[in-house]
Parts: C-alpha cells; sequence; structure tokens
C-alpha cells in the first residue's frame, strides 16, 4: 500500500506526457494520495504498508517502503500528501506550459514520498534526488527573475550538499554491512554494531554538511531565499514545505541513532550555526524589500528552531521532548511556509507585484485574502492555538530538558535563550509586511485588485485548518511517536 502511495504521482505524471489532462491527472493522483495517508494515519502498524523488492544482490538493494516503529515517517507522509493537494491546487500554470508544470509538482511530491518511506538506504538517497531534477527545471524555465542563474546556483549548492551527504551515507553504509536502515538502527541499538569516536566525528561532520547544505543550514543557506523567491508557487511550497525536511529527517533517522558520539562532537559549532540561521538570517529577512524574498528567507530562519532540537538530542540523548519538538515543527512549518508562498502567489496575481513598498490598503478589496494571510502569518510568528508555537515551545522545553536547575547554564541552554530573540525578530518582519501589503491606504496596484477566489481558497482552507488542528491538539501527531 505504501508504495501505491511513491508510485501513483509517477503513474500520473507519465499519464500526462502520454496526453492525459495535466490539472485533472495531477489532482485525482494528489487526492487520492491524500485519502491513502489519512488512512495510513489509522492503520500504519500493519503490515499491509511494507513492501521489499529485491533490486540487486550484491550489494544487496531491495527497493523497500515501510513505516518505522518510531512513526516518524508516518507524519513526514502525512505533510508530504497535504501539501502536495494544496500545491497542485494553487497557481495558474502559463499558457501551453500544463505539462511541466504539473508533471513537475508531480515529481517533487514522489521523490518526497519515496525518501521518507524508503527503508533501504539507496532508495532513500535516490528519491530525494529524484524530486531535485523538476525543481532545477521549473526554476530555470518557469521562473522570475534570474532565473537561470539561480537554477545553477541551486543545482551547484544542492549537488555539492548531495555528493557530501553520498560520501557520509556509503561510510555508514560499509560499516554496517547493510544498506537496510531498521537493520542498521537495531545493530547500533543493541550493540551489534560499533563506531569508535574518531570515525564517528568523521561521519556526523559528512552528515551534518550534506544534510545541512540541502536544509539551508548557516552558512550553507544562500541558495535557499533566492530560490523560492524566483521558483514557481508549487514548487516553492513543495520545496520550502516538504522536500527541505528531508535534512532534518535524515539528521533524526540516521545521524542520532547512529552516529551519536560525533554529533555530540560537534555540538557547539552545531549551535553556533544555528544561531546563524535565527539571528543573522532573522536580521537578513527583516531588510527585504519583496515578499517573495522576506518568506524565502524566513523559511531558512526557521530552520535553526528545528536544529536546535537536534542539537538538544545530541547533548542528552535521553531527552524524550527533542525527537517530538522537531518532528512536530517540521509539520508545522512545512503547512505554514506552503500557505505563505500559495497565498504570496495570490497577491502577485491580484496585483501584478510583490515589491512591499508598491502594495497597500489590499484588504479593503481583498478582505478574504487578508484574512487567510493574516492567519499565516501568526502562525509563522507562533500564535498559540496554531501548529507553530505548540512545535516552539516544546522546542524550548526541549532545550532544558536534563538541566537540573543548580549548575550553570550548558551551551544547549544559553543557545535556547538567544534563539528566543528569533521571536521577536519574526513578529517585526511578519508584522510589517502585513501592514505593508494590507493596511493603510489603497494604491494603485491594490485599488481593484479581485479578492481571492473559491478556487484558490480551497487548497488554502486545507492548510489552515492543518494549522489548527495540530495547534489546539498537537497530540494529533505526537500520538505517532509513542
Amino acid at each position: 500500500m505504501l508504495a501505491i502511495l511513491v508510485l501513483l504521482p509517477i503513474l500520473a505524471f507519465v499519464a500526462i506526457l502520454l496526453g492525459a489532462p495535466a490539472r485533472l491527472a495531477a489532482l485525482g493522483a494528489s487526492v487520492a494520495n491524500l485519502a491513502l495517508g489519512l488512512a495510513a494515519a489509522f492503520s500504519w502498524k500493519q503490515s499491509c504498508w511494507s513492501l521489499s523488492l529485491p533490486v540487486l544482490e550484491k550489494p544487496a538493494l531491495h527497493l523497500a517502503f515501510g513505516f518505522f516503529s518510531d512513526g516518524m515517517n508516518v507524519i513526514m507522509v502525512l505533510l508530504t500528501v497535504i501539501v502536495t493537494v494544496a500545491a497542485v491546487l494553487t497557481g495558474k500554470a502559463p499558457e501551453g506550459r500544463e505539462k511541466l508544470w504539473y508533471s513537475s509538482s508531480l515529481l517533487i511530491s514522489a521523490g518526497a514520498l519515496g525518501a521518507f518511506a524508503a527503508t533501504d538506504l539507496f532508495f532513500f538517497y535516490a528519491f530525494h534526488e529524484l524530486a531535485l531534477i523538476p525543481t532545477f527545471l521549473m526554476i530555470g524555465i518557469l521562473g522570475r527573475g534570474e532565473r537561470r542563474v539561480i537554477a545553477w546556483k541551486i543545482t551547484i549548492y544542492l549537488g555539492l550538499g548531495s555528493i557530501v551527504l553520498l560520501a557520509g551515507l556509503v561510510w555508514l553504509a560499509n560499516l554496517a554491512g547493510t544498506f537496510d536502515i531498521p537493520t542498521m538502527v537495531a545493530a547500533a541499538k543493541d550493540g551489534s554494531l560499533t563506531i569508535d569516536a574518531g570515525t564517528q566525528k568523521s561521519i556526523a561532520a559528512l552528515l551534518i554538511v550534506g544534510f545541512g547544505t540541502l536544509v539551508s543550514l548557516f552558512p550553507f543557506h544562500s541558495w535557499a531565499a533566492p530560490a523560492y523567491a524566483s521558483a514557481p508557487a508549487p514548487v516553492a511550497m513543495l520545496h520550502a514545505g516538504v522536500l527541505k525536511k528531508f535534512g532534518l529527517y535524515g539528521l533524526l533517522r540516521l545521524a542520532m541513532p547512529l552516529v551519536p558520539a560525533g554529533m555530540q562532537a560537534w555540538l557547539t559549532p552545531l549551535l553556533v550555526l544555528l544561531l546563524g540561521n535565527i539571528l543573522w538570517v532573522g536580521y537578513v529577512t527583516v531588510s527585504q524589500k519583496r515578499l517573495d524574498g522576506m518568506l524565502g528567507n524566513s523559511s531558512v530562519m526557521h530552520m535553526g528552531y528545528i536544529f536546535l532540537a537536534i542539537a538538544a538530542l545530541a547533548a542528552f540523548p535521553e531527552n524524550d521532548l527533542a525527537k517530538p519538538a522537531a518532528i512536530l515543527l517540521i509539520f508545522a512549518h512545512g503547512v505554514s511556509i506552503a500557505l505563505l508562498f500559495g497565498l504570496s502567489d495570490r497577491i502577485e496575481r491580484a496585483t501584478g507585484t510583490l515589491d512591499l513598498d508598491e502594495l497597500g490598503g489590499l484588504a479593503k478589496s481583498a478582505p478574504k485574502l487578508a484574512f487567510l494571510f493574516g492567519i499565516a502569518a501568526m502562525a509563522s510568528i507562533g500564535l498559540p492555538g496554531l501548529a507553530n508555537f505548540a512545535g516552539e515551545v516544546l522546542v524550548f522545553l526541549s532545550a532544558f530538558r536534563g538541566f537540573d536547575g543548580m549548575s550553570s547554564l550548558g551551551p544547549v541552554q544559553i543557545a535556547c535563550i538567544l534563539s528566543i530573540w528569533g521571536v521577536v525578530i519574526s513578529a517585526v518582519y511578519m508584522l510589517r509586511a502585513y501592514r505593508n501589503v494590507f493596511q493603510g491606504p489603497a494604491v494603485k496596484s491594490t485599488e481593484s485588485a479581485a479578492d481571492i477566489p473559491f478556487a484558490d481558497r480551497i487548497p488554502a482552507a486545507l492548510l489552515t485548518i492543518a494549522l489548527f488542528a495540530v495547534g489546539l491538539y498537537p497530540n494529533l501527531l505526537l500520538q505517532f511517536l509513542k
């Protein structure tokens, strides 16, 4: 059954290439996958969701999918299918480019689903690389601004990051003697796989740099904001909301259980880098003059909070809050940033610009759009009742897990205190952007702008419901991690 989730977008992609109506095929596949994803959430422990087909005998490679016992990838699959439906419904394909537009969205979704569902290390890596190809093409062909330069930049950055990551993964597979991820993790847990501290440190460095580049960890982050600002709406929604989370998931899935001593050895540098995401990139976000650039940098900034949870787990492996905090915030950020990019695309189509100095008073002519964007903005800055708040609070609590209060503050606690300033920075740039776009007197670009139509309200409503559902009842997701 889980293989169907991965293969359905690929089959729809083939059908579009053979002449099927592009939007209809993409919508049908994404809605079917949403239904399958929700069904999986209710029955993910059953054996029907597992598949293993031998592909190569030596080394043993299997096209293997399944849900891990810790439930992490159940949440990642849910995030993917929810954002995919919203991405397919959002935006308008350029005339004559419908095939490229919708088939690319399907391939990105299939790659993300394959990576999150794979239990074989080779296909875990390969499906992610598959998803990058349509990302490059969509930015280079249908992107805004200096799209070709940006497409090459993202290709070089993510290509180099993937090569570094591949070296670390191959090293791990050679030491474990298998590509089967559950077998590797179980061997590390029961002590049959032992890796000396020096080797762990070297492998951890490769994984941090490799996965970190894919996640836009400071200072390997400069590809992300221009890419999202240039990308068509579905690509920005799927990459920023889903695919970029592959690196965070990979660190939790592989680095933490297999090279814990190595991650702990790099704790201080990791804390410095994540503060770079939160503080340095946060101030860069404040200085942005365009809404798309601001959202792109905001996405990079918020990765720092998830890295803080990972650092808390590295410092204190018995931390029972860190992994749930990271996964909850991954889901929350994925949904909220997808909603923001989708609504910003609607703003651009209604007004012809995303320049903050050329916008104003849009709430007068587009009150429904203003309301939905306001919810997304409040989620991004951590308003209680929305999913991001629950995730960020859990991250801050996880940073102090195991701290007795009697001794001096450790590096994780100091980093946590400094990172709280990022909440203020987020409020500054997001509220200022909302004021510039929607409040004040109407300007030429907004005085006759149309409100968000019903068709565009559907994906926005889907993402908004997810934010409220998880924000008001976080155990809706946390129950999978028990």
